[in-house]
């Protein structure tokens, strides 16, 4: 099982999106400043996921989400 996962600092007001097959390994990683992008914004919560069969299923999803369109939907399903 692979997961596309959105994270959120309430902190900053930002938000994240990212793929993995362990959402509760990346979620630690983010929150211990492991990730580039994510470090400067902890603490992370973990407010969305799906999952997916495969590793490029979740790889498309992560894309999709990242667009204007993908933003909007999550802005709409996630964060309203």
């Amino acid at each position: 099982m692979y997961f596309v996962y959105v994270l959120l600092s309430e902190k900053a007001k930002k938000s994240y999106v990212g793929s993995t097959a362990d959402v509760t390994r990346r979620l630690t990683e983010h929150n211990a400043g492991q990730s580039p992008f994510t470090k400067r914004f902890k603490p992370w919560d973990l407010v969305y996921t799906e999952s997916f069969q495969t590793y490029a299923e979740a790889l498309k999803r992560e894309k999709y989400l990242k667009t204007h369109a993908g933003r909007k939907y999550l802005k709409e399903v996630v964060f309203n």
